[in-house]
Protein backbone atom coordinates (compact mmCIF):
# COMPACT_ATOMS: atom_id res chain seq x y z
CA UNK A 1 0.00 0.00 0.00
CA UNK A 2 1.27 3.69 -0.85
CA UNK A 3 3.22 5.22 1.83
CA UNK A 4 0.53 8.24 1.83
CA UNK A 5 -2.37 6.43 2.98
CA UNK A 6 -3.16 6.23 6.72
CA UNK A 7 -2.67 2.44 6.63
CA UNK A 8 -3.58 1.85 10.55
CA UNK A 9 -2.96 -2.11 10.27
CA UNK A 10 0.76 -1.40 9.52
CA UNK A 11 1.37 2.57 10.19
CA UNK A 12 2.16 3.78 13.86
CA UNK A 13 -0.45 6.34 14.99
CA UNK A 14 0.16 8.67 17.86
CA UNK A 15 -3.11 8.57 18.98
CA UNK A 16 -3.71 4.90 19.28
CA UNK A 17 -0.62 4.98 20.93
CA UNK A 18 -2.69 7.04 23.71
CA UNK A 19 -4.91 4.18 24.30
CA UNK A 20 -2.30 2.49 25.08
CA UNK A 21 -0.31 4.94 27.55
CA UNK A 22 2.34 5.59 25.06
CA UNK A 23 4.03 8.75 24.00
CA UNK A 24 4.82 8.46 20.68
CA UNK A 25 6.80 11.75 20.37
CA UNK A 26 8.66 10.85 17.17
CA UNK A 27 5.67 11.72 15.44
CA UNK A 28 5.24 14.73 16.89
CA UNK A 29 8.63 16.23 15.91
CA UNK A 30 10.04 17.72 13.57
CA UNK A 31 7.25 20.41 13.50
CA UNK A 32 6.12 20.43 9.89
CA UNK A 33 8.01 23.61 8.13
CA UNK A 34 8.40 24.77 4.33
CA UNK A 35 11.22 25.14 2.68
CA UNK A 36 11.55 28.28 1.02
CA UNK A 37 10.49 27.36 -2.59
CA UNK A 38 7.17 25.69 -1.95
CA UNK A 39 6.78 28.70 1.04
CA UNK A 40 6.96 31.12 -2.16
CA UNK A 41 4.86 28.60 -4.86
CA UNK A 42 2.07 28.93 -1.61
CA UNK A 43 2.26 32.53 -0.84
CA UNK A 44 2.25 33.08 -4.82
CA UNK A 45 -1.30 30.94 -4.73
CA UNK A 46 -2.66 32.86 -1.62
CA UNK A 47 -1.84 36.27 -3.06
CA UNK A 48 -3.48 35.27 -6.43
CA UNK A 49 -6.27 34.21 -5.22
CA UNK A 50 -6.45 36.77 -2.57
CA UNK A 51 -6.77 39.44 -5.71
CA UNK A 52 -9.32 37.52 -7.73
CA UNK A 53 -11.72 37.04 -4.55
CA UNK A 54 -11.47 40.97 -3.60
CA UNK A 55 -12.17 41.87 -7.58
CA UNK A 56 -14.64 38.88 -7.90
CA UNK A 57 -16.05 37.29 -5.31
CA UNK A 58 -18.95 38.78 -3.69
CA UNK A 59 -19.90 35.99 -0.49
CA UNK A 60 -23.09 38.15 0.54
CA UNK A 61 -24.64 38.09 -2.51
CA UNK A 62 -23.76 34.39 -3.77
CA UNK A 63 -25.55 33.35 -1.05
CA UNK A 64 -28.64 35.67 -1.74
CA UNK A 65 -28.38 33.93 -5.06
CA UNK A 66 -28.06 30.47 -4.35
CA UNK A 67 -25.56 30.39 -6.93
CA UNK A 68 -21.92 30.90 -7.84
CA UNK A 69 -21.23 33.39 -10.96
CA UNK A 70 -20.32 31.42 -13.95
CA UNK A 71 -17.00 34.07 -13.31
CA UNK A 72 -16.12 32.94 -10.06
CA UNK A 73 -15.68 28.68 -11.35
CA UNK A 74 -14.12 29.56 -14.39
CA UNK A 75 -11.18 32.20 -12.23
CA UNK A 76 -10.97 29.51 -9.88
CA UNK A 77 -10.37 26.83 -12.65
CA UNK A 78 -8.34 29.73 -14.54
CA UNK A 79 -5.71 29.98 -11.29
CA UNK A 80 -5.29 26.10 -11.33
CA UNK A 81 -7.11 25.72 -8.09
CA UNK A 82 -9.14 23.12 -9.24
CA UNK A 83 -5.83 20.84 -9.29
CA UNK A 84 -3.79 21.88 -6.63
CA UNK A 85 -3.16 18.72 -4.72
CA UNK A 86 -3.46 16.36 -8.24
CA UNK A 87 0.19 15.27 -9.29
CA UNK A 88 1.64 17.94 -11.63
CA UNK A 89 2.24 14.31 -13.52
CA UNK A 90 -1.80 14.76 -14.66
CA UNK A 91 -1.85 18.89 -15.24
CA UNK A 92 -2.24 19.51 -11.19
CA UNK A 93 -0.15 21.59 -8.64
CA UNK A 94 1.13 18.66 -6.96
CA UNK A 95 1.01 20.47 -3.80
CA UNK A 96 1.72 18.90 -0.43
CA UNK A 97 -0.97 18.47 2.17
CA UNK A 98 0.28 21.35 4.41
CA UNK A 99 0.16 23.89 1.01
CA UNK A 100 -2.89 22.20 -0.02
CA UNK A 101 -4.97 22.61 2.77
CA UNK A 102 -3.75 26.04 3.61
CA UNK A 103 -5.22 26.23 0.29
CA UNK A 104 -8.42 25.24 1.35
CA UNK A 105 -8.26 27.29 4.64
CA UNK A 106 -7.68 30.64 2.53
CA UNK A 107 -11.13 29.61 0.23
CA UNK A 108 -13.22 28.64 3.31
CA UNK A 109 -12.20 31.79 5.07
CA UNK A 110 -13.24 33.64 2.03
CA UNK A 111 -16.37 31.95 1.44
CA UNK A 112 -17.54 28.24 3.20
CA UNK A 113 -19.86 27.34 0.17
CA UNK A 114 -16.71 28.01 -2.57
CA UNK A 115 -14.25 25.61 -0.18
CA UNK A 116 -17.37 23.14 -0.61
CA UNK A 117 -17.04 23.20 -4.42
CA UNK A 118 -13.21 22.86 -3.98
CA UNK A 119 -13.27 20.25 -1.30
CA UNK A 120 -16.14 17.99 -2.87
CA UNK A 121 -14.24 18.16 -6.28
CA UNK A 122 -10.40 17.58 -5.15
CA UNK A 123 -10.48 16.56 -1.64
CA UNK A 124 -13.27 14.03 -2.21
CA UNK A 125 -14.44 13.70 -5.10
CA UNK A 126 -11.28 12.94 -7.41
CA UNK A 127 -9.17 11.80 -4.88
CA UNK A 128 -10.24 8.40 -4.91
CA UNK A 129 -8.55 8.47 -8.18
CA UNK A 130 -4.93 9.95 -7.23
CA UNK A 131 -5.15 7.51 -4.17
CA UNK A 132 -6.32 4.18 -5.97
CA UNK A 133 -6.56 4.74 -9.59
CA UNK A 134 -4.73 3.05 -12.11
CA UNK A 135 -2.23 5.02 -14.71
CA UNK A 136 -5.14 4.66 -17.56
CA UNK A 137 -7.73 5.82 -15.19
CA UNK A 138 -5.57 8.97 -13.83
CA UNK A 139 -4.98 10.13 -17.28
CA UNK A 140 -8.08 9.77 -18.31
CA UNK A 141 -9.84 11.53 -15.76
CA UNK A 142 -7.57 13.40 -13.34
CA UNK A 143 -6.37 15.16 -16.33
CA UNK A 144 -9.39 16.75 -16.52
CA UNK A 145 -9.73 17.28 -13.22
CA UNK A 146 -6.80 19.24 -12.51
CA UNK A 147 -7.69 21.82 -15.27
CA UNK A 148 -11.37 22.28 -14.21
CA UNK A 149 -12.54 20.69 -17.44
CA UNK A 150 -14.19 18.24 -15.47
CA UNK A 151 -15.85 19.11 -11.98
CA UNK A 152 -15.88 15.65 -9.63
CA UNK A 153 -18.55 14.70 -6.78
CA UNK A 154 -18.64 12.32 -4.12
CA UNK A 155 -21.08 9.99 -4.12
CA UNK A 156 -21.60 7.84 -0.67
CA UNK A 157 -24.71 8.67 1.22
CA UNK A 158 -27.88 7.39 0.53
CA UNK A 159 -31.23 8.13 2.20
CA UNK A 160 -31.41 4.55 4.28
CA UNK A 161 -27.38 5.02 5.16
CA UNK A 162 -25.14 7.38 5.87
CA UNK A 163 -22.39 6.47 8.17
CA UNK A 164 -23.72 2.92 8.28
CA UNK A 165 -22.08 1.39 4.72
CA UNK A 166 -23.55 -1.77 5.54
CA UNK A 167 -26.68 -0.74 5.06
CA UNK A 168 -26.01 0.57 1.49
CA UNK A 169 -28.63 -0.41 -0.78
CA UNK A 170 -26.92 0.89 -4.68
CA UNK A 171 -26.26 -2.32 -6.41
CA UNK A 172 -23.47 -2.78 -9.39
CA UNK A 173 -24.33 -5.96 -11.10
CA UNK A 174 -21.43 -7.38 -13.75
CA UNK A 175 -23.06 -8.13 -17.13
CA UNK A 176 -23.13 -11.34 -18.84
CA UNK A 177 -20.20 -10.31 -20.87
CA UNK A 178 -17.90 -8.69 -18.13
CA UNK A 179 -17.42 -5.94 -19.92
CA UNK A 180 -19.32 -3.36 -17.64
CA UNK A 181 -21.63 -3.12 -14.41
CA UNK A 182 -25.50 -2.10 -14.43
CA UNK A 183 -25.91 0.48 -11.70
CA UNK A 184 -28.70 0.99 -9.87
CA UNK A 185 -29.30 3.14 -6.95
CA UNK A 186 -29.73 7.00 -5.56
CA UNK A 187 -27.51 9.00 -3.53
CA UNK A 188 -28.31 11.87 -1.42
CA UNK A 189 -26.43 15.07 -0.42
CA UNK A 190 -23.95 14.93 -2.68
CA UNK A 191 -21.98 18.47 -2.98
CA UNK A 192 -21.20 19.71 -6.93
CA UNK A 193 -24.04 16.94 -8.26
CA UNK A 194 -25.02 20.00 -10.77
CA UNK A 195 -21.98 20.60 -12.00
CA UNK A 196 -20.48 17.24 -11.78
CA UNK A 197 -18.80 15.44 -14.98
CA UNK A 198 -17.65 12.85 -12.70
CA UNK A 199 -18.79 10.96 -9.57
CA UNK A 200 -16.99 8.18 -7.52
CA UNK A 201 -19.75 6.74 -6.46
CA UNK A 202 -20.08 3.30 -4.20
CA UNK A 203 -21.95 0.30 -4.57
CA UNK A 204 -22.17 -2.83 -3.71
CA UNK A 205 -21.08 -5.71 -6.38
CA UNK A 206 -22.52 -9.71 -6.00
CA UNK A 207 -19.20 -12.04 -5.64
CA UNK A 208 -18.41 -15.13 -4.07
CA UNK A 209 -16.53 -15.49 -0.74
CA UNK A 210 -15.38 -19.12 -0.01
CA UNK A 211 -18.29 -20.41 -1.85
CA UNK A 212 -20.81 -18.17 -0.17
CA UNK A 213 -22.67 -14.80 -2.12
CA UNK A 214 -21.83 -11.52 -0.86
CA UNK A 215 -22.25 -7.97 -1.69
CA UNK A 216 -19.05 -6.36 -1.17
CA UNK A 217 -18.56 -2.73 -1.32
CA UNK A 218 -17.22 -1.42 -4.22
CA UNK A 219 -15.97 2.19 -5.72
CA UNK A 220 -16.26 2.65 -9.27
CA UNK A 221 -15.92 5.69 -11.16
CA UNK A 222 -18.97 7.09 -12.97
CA UNK A 223 -19.60 9.70 -15.87
CA UNK A 224 -22.15 12.36 -14.80
CA UNK A 225 -23.40 12.20 -18.19
CA UNK A 226 -24.06 8.66 -18.82
CA UNK A 227 -27.58 8.04 -20.05
CA UNK A 228 -29.38 6.45 -16.83
CA UNK A 229 -27.78 9.41 -14.49
CA UNK A 230 -30.13 11.96 -13.32
CA UNK A 231 -30.26 14.87 -10.94
CA UNK A 232 -32.92 15.94 -7.73
CA UNK A 233 -33.99 19.37 -7.44
CA UNK A 234 -31.21 21.75 -5.75
CA UNK A 235 -31.41 21.74 -1.88
CA UNK A 236 -32.12 24.67 0.23
CA UNK A 237 -29.77 24.57 2.60
CA UNK A 238 -29.56 27.05 5.76
CA UNK A 239 -26.13 27.60 4.96
CA UNK A 240 -23.66 27.55 2.18
CA UNK A 241 -26.18 27.80 -0.39
CA UNK A 242 -24.54 28.93 -3.48
CA UNK A 243 -23.08 25.11 -3.42
CA UNK A 244 -24.87 22.88 -5.20
CA UNK A 245 -26.36 19.88 -3.40
CA UNK A 246 -28.87 17.25 -4.55
CA UNK A 247 -29.70 13.86 -4.76
CA UNK A 248 -27.91 11.79 -7.49
CA UNK A 249 -30.15 8.66 -9.49
CA UNK A 250 -28.68 5.91 -11.32
CA UNK A 251 -30.92 3.84 -13.46
CA UNK A 252 -29.17 0.62 -15.10
CA UNK A 253 -26.23 2.88 -15.49
CA UNK A 254 -23.54 1.15 -17.90
CA UNK A 255 -20.05 1.73 -16.01
CA UNK A 256 -16.98 0.01 -18.29
CA UNK A 257 -15.07 -2.82 -15.86
CA UNK A 258 -12.22 -0.17 -17.14
CA UNK A 259 -13.39 2.15 -14.57
CA UNK A 260 -13.89 0.40 -11.28
CA UNK A 261 -11.51 1.99 -8.58
CA UNK A 262 -9.48 -0.49 -6.84
CA UNK A 263 -11.11 -4.72 -6.54
CA UNK A 264 -14.50 -4.99 -5.83
CA UNK A 265 -14.59 -5.22 -1.77
CA UNK A 266 -12.31 -2.52 -1.22
CA UNK A 267 -14.64 0.37 -1.52
CA UNK A 268 -15.14 0.79 2.10
CA UNK A 269 -11.29 1.04 2.42
CA UNK A 270 -11.23 3.37 -0.25
CA UNK A 271 -14.19 5.58 1.47
CA UNK A 272 -12.25 5.72 4.51
CA UNK A 273 -9.06 6.82 2.79
CA UNK A 274 -10.91 9.30 1.21
CA UNK A 275 -12.30 10.79 3.72
CA UNK A 276 -9.71 11.30 5.68
CA UNK A 277 -8.39 13.74 3.47
CA UNK A 278 -11.88 15.27 3.44
CA UNK A 279 -11.54 15.79 6.96
CA UNK A 280 -8.04 17.41 7.24
CA UNK A 281 -9.55 19.85 4.48
CA UNK A 282 -12.56 20.95 6.38
CA UNK A 283 -10.52 21.30 9.72
CA UNK A 284 -7.96 23.93 7.76
CA UNK A 285 -10.71 25.69 6.66
CA UNK A 286 -12.69 25.84 9.62
CA UNK A 287 -10.35 26.87 11.28
CA UNK A 288 -8.93 29.72 9.25
CA UNK A 289 -12.46 30.89 8.92
CA UNK A 290 -12.66 31.16 12.54
CA UNK A 291 -9.82 33.41 12.78
CA UNK A 292 -11.51 35.59 9.86
CA UNK A 293 -14.37 36.22 11.49
CA UNK A 294 -13.53 37.39 15.05
CA UNK A 295 -10.82 39.21 12.97
CA UNK A 296 -14.31 41.14 11.54
CA UNK A 297 -15.31 41.37 15.35
CA UNK A 298 -12.06 42.58 16.09
CA UNK A 299 -12.44 45.45 13.92
CA UNK A 300 -15.47 46.01 15.08
CA UNK A 301 -14.91 45.94 19.40
CA UNK A 302 -11.80 48.43 18.66
CA UNK A 303 -14.20 51.31 17.22
CA UNK A 304 -17.64 50.51 19.15
CA UNK A 305 -17.53 52.30 22.01
CA UNK A 306 -19.99 52.13 25.10
CA UNK A 307 -19.60 54.00 28.48
CA UNK A 308 -16.40 56.78 26.66
CA UNK A 309 -14.36 53.44 25.74
CA UNK A 310 -14.09 50.77 22.62
CA UNK A 311 -15.69 47.61 24.15
CA UNK A 312 -12.60 45.63 23.05
CA UNK A 313 -11.23 47.07 26.64
CA UNK A 314 -13.98 45.22 28.46
CA UNK A 315 -12.47 42.32 30.42
CA UNK A 316 -15.60 39.82 28.65
CA UNK A 317 -15.39 40.91 25.40
CA UNK A 318 -11.17 40.20 26.14
CA UNK A 319 -12.28 36.72 27.03
CA UNK A 320 -13.46 35.79 24.00
CA UNK A 321 -10.96 37.05 21.50
CA UNK A 322 -8.31 35.70 23.80
CA UNK A 323 -9.87 31.99 24.63
CA UNK A 324 -10.77 31.99 20.37
CA UNK A 325 -7.09 32.77 19.89
CA UNK A 326 -5.72 30.16 21.85
CA UNK A 327 -8.20 27.37 20.19
CA UNK A 328 -7.55 28.78 16.55
CA UNK A 329 -3.26 28.45 17.47
CA UNK A 330 -3.92 24.72 18.61
CA UNK A 331 -6.13 24.23 15.76
CA UNK A 332 -3.64 25.48 13.25
CA UNK A 333 -0.98 23.04 15.17
CA UNK A 334 -3.14 20.18 14.89
CA UNK A 335 -4.18 20.12 11.04
CA UNK A 336 -0.36 21.65 9.97
CA UNK A 337 1.25 18.40 12.53
CA UNK A 338 -1.21 15.94 10.88
CA UNK A 339 -1.03 17.22 7.26
CA UNK A 340 2.98 17.08 7.76
CA UNK A 341 2.43 13.58 9.00
CA UNK A 342 0.53 12.80 5.32
CA UNK A 343 3.63 14.39 3.55
CA UNK A 344 6.01 12.04 5.34
CA UNK A 345 4.39 9.05 5.02
CA UNK A 346 4.46 5.71 6.68
CA UNK A 347 2.37 7.55 9.75
CA UNK A 348 -1.56 6.33 10.31
CA UNK A 349 -3.49 9.52 10.44
CA UNK A 350 -6.66 8.65 10.24
CA UNK A 351 -7.66 9.36 14.36
CA UNK A 352 -5.52 12.82 13.78
CA UNK A 353 -7.74 13.91 10.65
CA UNK A 354 -10.85 12.98 12.84
CA UNK A 355 -9.77 14.71 15.80
CA UNK A 356 -8.80 18.10 13.96
CA UNK A 357 -12.39 18.00 12.06
CA UNK A 358 -14.27 17.80 15.28
CA UNK A 359 -12.10 20.25 17.14
CA UNK A 360 -12.12 22.61 14.63
CA UNK A 361 -15.69 22.35 13.09
CA UNK A 362 -16.74 23.04 16.61
CA UNK A 363 -14.17 25.84 16.85
CA UNK A 364 -15.79 27.77 14.32
CA UNK A 365 -18.92 27.41 15.33
CA UNK A 366 -18.54 28.75 18.00
CA UNK A 367 -16.30 31.39 17.22
CA UNK A 368 -19.21 32.84 14.79
CA UNK A 369 -21.44 33.04 17.29
CA UNK A 370 -18.79 34.99 19.40
CA UNK A 371 -18.47 37.29 16.90
CA UNK A 372 -22.00 38.05 16.32
CA UNK A 373 -22.64 38.38 20.06
CA UNK A 374 -19.93 40.80 19.94
CA UNK A 375 -21.76 42.26 17.19
CA UNK A 376 -24.54 42.77 19.16
CA UNK A 377 -27.52 43.73 17.67
CA UNK A 378 -26.24 44.53 14.31
CA UNK A 379 -24.52 41.24 14.21
CA UNK A 380 -28.50 39.96 13.74
CA UNK A 381 -28.57 41.69 10.73
CA UNK A 382 -28.17 40.12 6.86
CA UNK A 383 -26.39 43.61 6.36
CA UNK A 384 -23.78 42.26 8.46
CA UNK A 385 -21.44 38.79 7.43
CA UNK A 386 -22.02 37.67 10.88
CA UNK A 387 -25.36 35.77 10.83
CA UNK A 388 -24.15 33.97 7.58
CA UNK A 389 -21.44 33.69 9.44
CA UNK A 390 -23.09 31.35 11.79
CA UNK A 391 -25.34 29.40 9.02
CA UNK A 392 -22.67 28.51 7.20
CA UNK A 393 -20.30 27.43 10.15
CA UNK A 394 -22.99 25.22 11.66
CA UNK A 395 -22.69 22.75 8.87
CA UNK A 396 -19.29 21.55 9.67
CA UNK A 397 -20.33 19.57 12.32
CA UNK A 398 -21.81 16.99 10.07
CA UNK A 399 -20.10 16.96 7.13
CA UNK A 400 -17.87 14.34 6.48
CA UNK A 401 -19.28 11.71 9.13
CA UNK A 402 -20.73 14.22 12.12
CA UNK A 403 -18.91 14.58 15.06
CA UNK A 404 -20.54 11.99 17.28
CA UNK A 405 -19.87 8.97 14.18
CA UNK A 406 -16.23 10.84 14.79
CA UNK A 407 -15.74 10.26 18.48
CA UNK A 408 -17.28 6.74 18.12
CA UNK A 409 -14.28 6.06 15.75
CA UNK A 410 -11.69 7.49 17.65
CA UNK A 411 -12.36 5.64 20.87
CA UNK A 412 -13.48 2.52 19.19
CA UNK A 413 -10.43 2.42 17.14
CA UNK A 414 -8.33 3.22 20.02
CA UNK A 415 -10.11 0.53 21.98
CA UNK A 416 -9.00 -1.65 19.42
CA UNK A 417 -5.15 -2.93 20.27
CA UNK A 418 -5.79 -2.86 24.21
CA UNK A 419 -8.92 -5.08 23.52
CA UNK A 420 -7.19 -7.75 22.09
CA UNK A 421 -4.50 -7.45 24.55
CA UNK A 422 -6.91 -7.80 27.61
CA UNK A 423 -8.37 -10.66 25.22
CA UNK A 424 -4.97 -12.90 25.23
CA UNK A 425 -4.53 -12.13 28.71
CA UNK A 426 -8.00 -13.67 29.52
CA UNK A 427 -6.63 -16.54 27.49
CA UNK A 428 -3.83 -16.75 29.68
CA UNK A 429 -5.29 -16.38 33.16
CA UNK A 430 -7.42 -19.80 31.62
CA UNK A 431 -4.16 -21.32 31.24
CA UNK A 432 -1.76 -19.94 34.18
CA UNK A 433 0.56 -22.67 34.23
CA UNK A 434 1.73 -22.51 30.47
CA UNK A 435 1.32 -18.73 30.57
CA UNK A 436 3.02 -17.41 33.31
CA UNK A 437 5.07 -15.31 30.73
CA UNK A 438 2.06 -13.63 29.38
CA UNK A 439 0.88 -12.75 32.81
CA UNK A 440 4.04 -11.78 34.32
CA UNK A 441 4.63 -9.24 31.31
CA UNK A 442 0.68 -7.65 31.87
CA UNK A 443 1.64 -7.57 35.20
CA UNK A 444 4.90 -5.32 35.13
CA UNK A 445 3.31 -3.23 32.53
CA UNK A 446 0.27 -2.26 34.63
CA UNK A 447 2.64 -1.54 37.36
CA UNK A 448 4.65 0.21 35.10
CA UNK A 449 1.59 2.35 33.79
CA UNK A 450 0.28 2.91 37.59
CA UNK A 451 2.92 4.60 39.12
CA UNK A 452 5.34 6.05 35.29
CA UNK A 453 4.14 8.29 33.23
CA UNK A 454 5.36 8.87 29.66
CA UNK A 455 7.59 12.04 29.29
CA UNK A 456 8.35 14.24 26.62
CA UNK A 457 12.09 14.38 25.83
CA UNK A 458 12.31 17.46 23.07
CA UNK A 459 9.66 19.79 24.41
CA UNK A 460 11.72 23.07 25.36
CA UNK A 461 12.27 23.21 28.79
CA UNK A 462 10.05 26.55 28.84
CA UNK A 463 7.27 24.63 28.54
CA UNK A 464 8.24 21.26 31.06
CA UNK A 465 5.01 22.03 33.27
CA UNK A 466 2.96 22.00 30.89
CA UNK A 467 4.41 18.69 28.66
CA UNK A 468 4.34 16.95 32.40
CA UNK A 469 0.39 17.76 32.33
CA UNK A 470 -0.38 15.98 29.08
CA UNK A 471 1.86 13.04 30.43
CA UNK A 472 -0.16 12.29 33.20
CA UNK A 473 -3.07 12.56 31.35
CA UNK A 474 -1.46 9.95 28.60
CA UNK A 475 -0.93 7.54 31.93
CA UNK A 476 -4.29 8.25 33.63
CA UNK A 477 -5.98 8.09 29.48
CA UNK A 478 -4.17 4.08 29.81
CA UNK A 479 -5.38 3.31 32.90
CA UNK A 480 -9.20 4.34 32.12
CA UNK A 481 -9.29 2.49 28.94
CA UNK A 482 -8.22 -0.39 30.62
CA UNK A 483 -10.51 -0.14 33.57
CA UNK A 484 -13.65 0.07 31.07
CA UNK A 485 -13.05 -2.90 29.12
CA UNK A 486 -12.60 -4.91 32.27
CA UNK A 487 -15.91 -3.44 33.67
CA UNK A 488 -17.75 -4.17 29.93
CA UNK A 489 -15.35 -6.48 27.83
CA UNK A 490 -16.72 -6.51 24.41
CA UNK A 491 -19.79 -4.54 25.28
CA UNK A 492 -18.20 -1.25 25.41
CA UNK A 493 -19.32 -1.32 21.74
CA UNK A 494 -22.54 -0.04 23.07
CA UNK A 495 -20.93 2.09 25.92
CA UNK A 496 -21.56 5.47 23.93
CA UNK A 497 -21.63 7.59 26.65
CA UNK A 498 -17.80 6.47 27.61
CA UNK A 499 -16.77 6.63 23.82
CA UNK A 500 -17.55 10.32 24.15
CA UNK A 501 -15.17 10.88 27.32
CA UNK A 502 -12.50 8.50 25.79
CA UNK A 503 -12.44 10.21 22.78
CA UNK A 504 -12.75 13.84 24.13
CA UNK A 505 -9.32 12.80 26.45
CA UNK A 506 -7.86 11.73 23.37
CA UNK A 507 -8.70 14.84 21.25
CA UNK A 508 -7.34 17.11 24.03
CA UNK A 509 -4.29 15.41 24.68
CA UNK A 510 -3.64 15.35 21.26
CA UNK A 511 -4.13 19.01 20.60
CA UNK A 512 -1.93 19.73 23.46
CA UNK A 513 0.19 17.77 22.31
CA UNK A 514 0.96 19.36 19.10
CA UNK A 515 0.43 23.15 20.35
CA UNK A 516 3.68 22.63 22.60
CA UNK A 517 5.20 21.03 19.15
CA UNK A 518 4.65 23.77 17.64
CA UNK A 519 5.49 26.37 20.20
CA UNK A 520 8.89 24.32 20.82
CA UNK A 521 9.45 24.52 17.04
CA UNK A 522 8.71 28.55 17.70
CA UNK A 523 10.92 29.13 20.49
CA UNK A 524 13.79 27.79 18.77
CA UNK A 525 13.05 28.90 15.53
CA UNK A 526 13.29 32.54 17.16
CA UNK A 527 16.18 31.94 19.22
CA UNK A 528 14.74 31.56 22.87
CA UNK A 529 11.61 32.27 24.83
CA UNK A 530 11.92 35.82 25.31
CA UNK A 531 11.67 36.15 21.21
CA UNK A 532 8.56 33.85 21.43
CA UNK A 533 6.58 35.09 23.85
CA UNK A 534 3.38 34.72 21.90
CA UNK A 535 3.59 31.17 21.34
CA UNK A 536 4.39 30.60 24.67
CA UNK A 537 1.20 32.67 25.97
CA UNK A 538 -1.17 30.40 23.29
CA UNK A 539 0.55 27.23 24.56
CA UNK A 540 0.56 28.13 28.16
CA UNK A 541 -2.94 28.70 28.62
CA UNK A 542 -4.42 25.68 25.98
CA UNK A 543 -2.55 23.32 27.68
CA UNK A 544 -3.44 23.53 31.09
CA UNK A 545 -7.50 23.74 29.92
CA UNK A 546 -6.89 21.15 27.66
CA UNK A 547 -5.57 19.20 30.38
CA UNK A 548 -8.48 19.91 32.22
CA UNK A 549 -10.83 18.81 30.11
CA UNK A 550 -9.22 15.56 29.99
CA UNK A 551 -9.14 14.92 33.57
CA UNK A 552 -12.70 15.31 33.96
CA UNK A 553 -13.97 13.52 30.98
CA UNK A 554 -11.38 10.53 32.34
CA UNK A 555 -12.93 11.31 36.38
CA UNK A 556 -16.40 10.80 34.37
CA UNK A 557 -15.61 7.11 33.04
CA UNK A 558 -15.69 6.09 37.11
CA UNK A 559 -17.99 8.74 38.35
CA UNK A 560 -20.92 9.86 36.31
CA UNK A 561 -25.04 9.74 36.36
CA UNK A 562 -24.94 7.81 33.21
CA UNK A 563 -28.16 5.60 34.31
CA UNK A 564 -30.48 8.49 35.72
CA UNK A 565 -29.85 10.39 31.84
CA UNK A 566 -30.39 7.46 30.06
CA UNK A 567 -34.08 6.79 32.47
CA UNK A 568 -34.60 10.90 31.16
CA UNK A 569 -34.04 10.39 27.66
CA UNK A 570 -35.92 6.31 27.80
CA UNK A 571 -38.64 8.42 29.24
CA UNK A 572 -38.73 11.46 26.90
CA UNK A 573 -38.95 8.54 23.89
CA UNK A 574 -41.27 6.43 25.26
CA UNK A 575 -43.93 9.67 26.26
CA UNK A 576 -43.18 11.52 23.42
CA UNK A 577 -42.48 14.66 25.68
CA UNK A 578 -39.23 15.65 26.50
CA UNK A 579 -39.61 16.21 30.44
CA UNK A 580 -41.99 16.68 33.13
CA UNK A 581 -45.23 19.27 32.77
CA UNK A 582 -44.98 22.41 34.27
CA UNK A 583 -46.68 23.02 37.27
CA UNK A 584 -49.22 25.77 35.60
CA UNK A 585 -50.15 23.34 33.07
CA UNK A 586 -51.36 20.37 35.52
Amino acid sequence: MPAHLADPDRNPSFTRGLFLGELREELLHPFPELGAEESESLNAVLDAFRAFAKETIDSRQMDHDGRFPDAVRAGIAELGLMGVNIPEAYGGFGGSAIVSNRVFGEIGATDPALAVYFGAHQSIGCKGITLFGSEDQKQRWLTKCATGELVAGFCLTEPGSGSDAQAMRTMAIPSADGSHYVLNGQKMWISNAGYAGVFTVFAKVPTEVDGKKKDRVTALIVDAHAPGVSLGKIEEKMGIKASDTRSVTFENVKVPMADRLGEVGQGFKIALEVLNSGRLGLAAASTRGAQVVLEVALAHAKQREQFGRPIGDFGMIQHKFAAAAVDIYASDAGWMLTAGMVDRGGIDFSLETAACKVFASELVFRAANEALQIAGGIGYSKEYPYEQAVRDARINLIFEGTNEIQRALIALSGLQQPGEELKALGKAIRDPLHSMGAIGHYISGRAKKQFDRPDFEHVHPALASEAGMISENIRDLALAVERTLFRHGKDVIERQLDQERLANAAIDIFLASATIARATWAVNKAGGPEHAVADLDMAKLFVPAASRRARRAIRAIDRNQDERLVAIAKRAMESGKLTVTVPTDR
